[in-house]
């Protein structure tokens, strides 16, 4: 009987070490962005010089072994934001891995094929299981009822130039509300890929391809933000961004704005 509450206690410290020495800050990872993801148009956009990531690829390693040891009944633990953080930290972090690992590359639509999806391909582990990145974005991070937040399609990043800018840093438990919401203004505010012009609000696939997410009547993660009823809903509180005019923004904000989707690019979201 003593040996046994000796091993049941044994096994509870670790377990509470583990969980409680889990880095939230994600220090090293934002180490990493801000060495090779090189900000441009006031923010508005990135690109990542992957050449020189390359040669960081251990510490990336490293960071992500770190993530891949996280137990999912420590993850349960943890509130809300510090697990939104996490899981976008993973998936960005998964998908510099993926494409250093097939460095140098186009897009990260030439890597794999019919049958072996890149969004799909099983090259990491989360939570013991084999996992990849479309279980974190849309069976995670998108579930209804889990987290309800729209703006986690302006932080998880496709490293493409199509794609919201990754962010220059990691994302971190008691910021994340700060920070998706600049990811959003900057986002927005990138008239190269969201603009009013010639009578038509022209924005992002990710508003087309996600259309759900903006009917759901999601309050955010921290349930203070108000619903949101409809992409059109969504854009009239940010009408001011997304057009120069105020005509045009009233009409945005009108909600009488015809929208139309450009072509996403798929290029690479490299330095040359």
């Amino acid at each position: 009987m003593k040996k046994f509450v000796l091993a049941f206690t044994a096994m509870l410290f670790a377990s509470l070490t583990s969980a409680q020495t889990f880095d939230h800050s994600h220090a090293a990872l934002t180490t990493l962005l801000k060495k090779h993801v090189v900000i441009i148009d006031g923010g508005k956009s990135s690109k990542v010089k992957y050449a020189e990531l390359k040669k960081d690829q251990p510490q990336l390693k490293t960071y992500l072994d770190s993530l891949s040891g996280v137990k999912e009944s420590d993850f349960n633990t943890w509130t809300k934001p510090q697990q939104m953080a996490f899981l976008i930290n993973a998936y960005n972090g998964f998908t510099l891995e993926l494409i250093l690992q097939n460095y140098p590359v186009k897009s990260i639509k030439d890597i794999g094929g019919v049958f072996d999806d890149r969004w799909k391909r099983k090259f990491f582990k989360l939570f013991g299981q084999d996992s990849y990145l479309n279980k974190i974005e849309h069976d995670t991070l998108r579930k209804p009822g889990v987290y309800n937040e729209v703006r986690v399609h302006y932080a998880v990043n496709c490293a493409s130039i199509g794609c919201p800018a990754l962010r220059e840093e990691a994302y971190v438990a008691d910021r994340l509300d700060k920070q998706l919401e600049e990811q959003a203004t900057r986002f927005l505010s990138d008239r190269s890929r969201n603009r009013y012009v010639n009578g038509k609000l022209e924005v992002s696939m990710i508003f087309n391809w996600f259309k759900e997410d903006w009917a759901s009547g999601y309050k955010g993660f921290d349930g203070k933000t108000s619903a949101i009823a409809s992409r059109e809903d969504y854009f009239a509180r940010y009408a001011k961004l997304l057009a120069d005019s105020p005509a045009d923004q009233q009409v945005i904000a009108d909600k009488k704005a015809a929208i139309s989707h450009p072509e996403y690019d798929w290029n690479l979201n490299g330095t040359n």
